[in-house]
């Protein structure tokens, strides 16, 4: 118990009061994790993946951590890359992302100046490394 609390209880009692125990309260606390609100940060989510914890709070009124554990425990998701995205893939979306990339390596084995042809509206770093090579790094191997 802090020193503060020792002399808040300490002046109660010259006051008069006789009982050890915590005063009743009014009930539950109040929470903003209602399903309504777990619905409405979905929609928004959905809406716009680039949306931050804290823009969210702002338009919808409510603390960002309440937003937090909403896309985190509720809805599942993660922030990955500024972008929020479920935190779990089916095998079927996993093969498709391996068959994807892999179908790409391939063309640009064929094709030397396939990425020349790319375009896209944000870059993103991608590293490839070769398994091999960091297994032998992590070991000590040279």
């Amino acid at each position: 118990m802090s020193r503060a609390r020792i002399f808040q209880w300490h002046k109660t009692f010259l006051d008069g009061r006789e009982d050890v125990h915590d005063d009743q309260t009014s009930g539950r606390p109040k929470t903003t994790k209602t399903d309504e609100n777990i619905k409405t940060v979905q929609k928004l989510v959905r809406s716009d993946r680039r949306l931050t914890i804290r823009m969210m709070a702002e338009m919808l009124s409510m603390n960002k951590e309440s937003i937090r554990k909403i896309l985190i425990e509720d809805l599942s998701m993660r922030k990955v890359c500024a972008k929020l995205v479920p935190k779990r893939l089916t095998n079927e979306q996993k093969q498709k992302r391996v068959d994807i990339c892999t179908d790409l390596l391939d063309r640009t084995e064929q094709e030397a100046n396939l990425l020349d042809s790319v375009i896209t509206r944000d870059e993103s770093w991608v590293f490839q490394y070769d398994r091999k090579v960091k297994d032998k790094a992590s070991s000590g191997q040279r």
